[in-house]
């Protein structure tokens, strides 16, 4: 069973930056595919960018050339570096692992001030 673990939330103004992590364990982590996601008060979880064990990307359209997610396998860590946060960005921000079952972590609140 994986434990995984977000940390980084906060509260930020608005075109400011916040940093998330993400640490996994008791899993092969190198293996997986990861991926971070957000979701709103009442509204379904939704993906916010993904990568894969080889290190491909993806984001949501809302995004992309604000965010950016990386991997760190030796650390057994995910970021995910927002910059350029607006008030939508507001939200509770989830990390997932695409092993055996997806595997979700705590979540951790972001909070963009205007």
């Amino acid at each position: 069973q994986a434990h995984v673990v977000e940390s980084g939330g906060g509260l930020v103004q608005a075109g400011g930056s916040l940093r998330l992590s993400c640490t996994a364990s008791e899993i092969n982590f190198s293996a997986y595919s990861m991926g971070w996601y957000r979701q709103y008060p009442g509204k379904q979880r939704e993906m916010v960018a993904i990568i894969t064990r080889d290190g491909n990307t993806d984001y949501r359209d809302s995004a992309k050339g604000r965010f950016t997610i990386s991997r760190d396998n030796a650390k057994n860590t995910l970021y995910l570096q927002m910059d350029t946060l607006d008030t939508n960005d507001t939200a509770v921000y989830y990390c997932a692992v695409f092993g055996f079952q997806v595997y979700w972590g705590q979540g951790t609140q972001v909070t963009v001030s205007s």
